[in-house]
């Protein structure tokens, strides 16, 4: 049977410079074994299958394996894999929103023009991080402990755990020197005298994210 699989930039304005995301648009009869040796084949750090919808309220459903698992629910897979059933002649119940089914329950996705924004889950897990995985933390990151000013579990899905240093330069100067069993997100104090950039998310306009840490996840 023919598949139609889609090779997508997410966040990307040009090529090859988004989130890569592998779409398979059509899933139906595919084990969840079969999910999963593709995943692992296309090497992407997601893949996502498209299927009918099992929920009421839903358009369609999603399921989202990483090279080596399953996740309940993702950012990037989750906007990619709309536009991809967009892409695929699919029309949403409601013209300006698609409802999206994954394990982690109905995922509410609006349609602006072009543009596409998700309502984050509950998260699944949130609080302080135990001690022993901080000092793992502190390990992968190759930085002393002693900077984190706070760290938390942020985890809607993948497994996220966050840590906050003193300053942007701080964690841009975060040089890993080995991976993690955690996906982990590294924030620091912009300095006001950076203006307009503070603007841009007022409700995180003081924090600033390392894409550098993403090398981390497994």
């Amino acid at each position: 049977m023919k598949r139609r699989f889609l090779e997508i930039d997410v966040f990307g304005a040009e090529p090859s410079r988004g989130n890569a995301l592998g779409v398979i648009l059509d899933s139906e009869e595919l084990t969840t074994d079969e999910m999963q040796e593709f995943a692992a084949w296309t090497n992407f750090s997601e893949t996502t299958f498209l299927l009918p919808p099992t929920e009421e309220g839903a358009d369609f459903k999603v399921r989202i394996f990483t090279p080596t698992r399953e996740l309940p629910f993702a950012g990037h897979p989750t906007l990619g894999s709309c536009f991809a059933w967009l892409q695929g002649g699919n029309k949403p119940r409601y013209p300006d929103i698609v409802v999206q089914e994954c394990a982690a329950g109905l995922i509410e996705i609006r349609k602006d023009g072009e543009s596409l924004s998700f309502k984050s889950p509950e998260l699944i897990k949130y609080g302080p991080i135990e001690t022993a995985l901080i000092s793992e933390i502190a390990e992968a990151l190759n930085i002393d402990q002693a900077k984190f000013i706070d760290s938390h579990w942020l985890d809607n899905g993948p497994g996220w755990v966050g840590v906050l240093l003193s300053s942007v330069d701080e964690v841009l100067a975060i040089s890993p020197k080995s991976n993690s069993s955690l996906n982990i997100g590294v924030f620091g104090f912009y300095e006001e005298t950076l203006g307009q950039l503070m603007k841009l998310e007022p409700s995180f306009r003081k924090m600033a994210y390392s894409l550098k840490t993403q090398l981390l996840a497994v």
